[in-house]
């Protein structure tokens, strides 16, 4: 999906706050617009290293662009770090969050805490500091939750749809996407540092199956909340998926790895065999934008008593969206995907 789909236009003059901006997702949205009109980015985090290091890289890579950004150190988890860096904001995208299913198992209230709670005190800020429009980024384990990190992201999209019945100055929505190939903590570069070693390639199961997107896609996906999504909306791409072994030999082909070297060592704590992007009850009423679907927010009051007699003739015919019944990447397909991201042209580069 290329970048000019979607308009960068609106964001002129504008000032932008990224929360959670020295990931994976933060650093794209940077390359995406330090270029543009943008008036200015703001990297909103609690890690100073982090910052630093994103400083020093932007202000060697884009130097004639780098002072557009500005860094400020917080947490999400204290609503008045974020209202220090809320003054004079246009737009907010909401990444902020605890990510990885292990950890959040392991220490739940800590996803709580950054995942619900933290979500809660931007969207306080946001409407408070009069902010034109927030985008949240959730996860397709939020759909049929079996694990903290989902439960939580849940919770978080319940959060988001309750805030946007609180106000009519500030746009809240929510996307959820799956898997972001090379994102900080994923597998890929796991495996390409395995091959390189000469290690075994671990893979949890065979069979399970995952959506699969670029960053790029996920800026773009963000990018089309930001300009058609209404409030309490949740927008969904259209992904393909694959199973962990076609993504496994995907890699072992671009990088010269054995397949007869992958080794299975079975299913981590709270993962599931598959993963959902629509719910079969959020398709009783998605409506199908192209490359999109959109889930709107349930808008009635909470008179229930007209609805025993009011029922429902309408439903959407599409069921769950899943990576099961989506469309599955052979190996080739996927190592096609795979080989157009910087992150492996750049690894391929390298000297072995």
């Amino acid at each position: 999906m290329s970048s000019s789909k979607h308009d960068t236009g609106s964001f002129e003059g504008k000032t932008l706050l990224i929360t959670g901006g020295t990931g994976s997702f933060g650093t794209a949205v940077l390359n995406r617009f330090l270029s543009t009109d943008i008036g200015e980015i703001r990297i909103f985090s609690r890690d100073e290293k982090k910052q630093d290091d994103m400083r020093h890289e932007f202000q060697s890579r884009m130097p004639e662009a780098a002072d557009k950004i500005s860094f400020y150190i917080g947490d999400v988890r204290d609503l008045q770090s974020v209202k220090n860096a809320m003054h004079g904001v246009d737009y907010i995208f909401h990444a902020a969050a605890l990510k990885q299913v292990p950890s959040c198992e392991f220490f739940p209230i800590e996803a709580v805490k950054t995942n619900v709670l933290g979500t809660e005190n931007v969207l306080t800020a946001a409407i408070d500091e009069g902010v034109k429009s927030v985008v949240c980024l959730s996860t397709d384990k939020a759909a049929y939750p079996v694990n903290a990190m989902g439960t939580s992201k849940a919770m978080m999209e319940k959060v988001v749809v309750a805030k946007s019945r609180t106000t009519k100055t500030t746009k809240i929505c929510c996307v959820r996407y799956g898997n972001v190939m090379c994102s900080r903590g994923s597998v890929i570069p796991l495996w390409i540092d395995q091959i390189r070693s000469g290690s075994p390639i671990t893979i949890t199961d065979g069979k399970m199956t995952r959506f699969i997107m670029s960053l790029e896609e996920a800026v773009d996906l963000v990018l089309f909340a930001f300009e058609h999504g209404d409030p309490g909306d949740i927008l969904v791409q259209k992904a393909p998926a694959c199973t962990i072994q076609t993504l496994a030999e995907a890699v072992c082909e671009l990088f010269g790895g054995d397949k007869a070297n992958i080794n299975t060592i079975g299913i981590r704590h709270g993962e599931k065999m598959y993963e959902t992007l629509l719910t079969n009850e959020e398709c009783a009423h998605a409506i199908d934008l192209g490359s999109y679907y959109r889930v709107p927010c349930d808008k009635r009051g909470l008179n229930y008593d007209k609805y025993f007699s009011e029922g429902d003739a309408q439903r959407n015919t599409l069921t769950e969206f899943n990576s099961n019944n989506t469309r599955l990447l052979s190996v080739e397909e996927t190592k096609a995907k795979i080989a157009s991201l910087t992150y492996i042209q750049e690894r391929l580069s390298e000297k072995k």
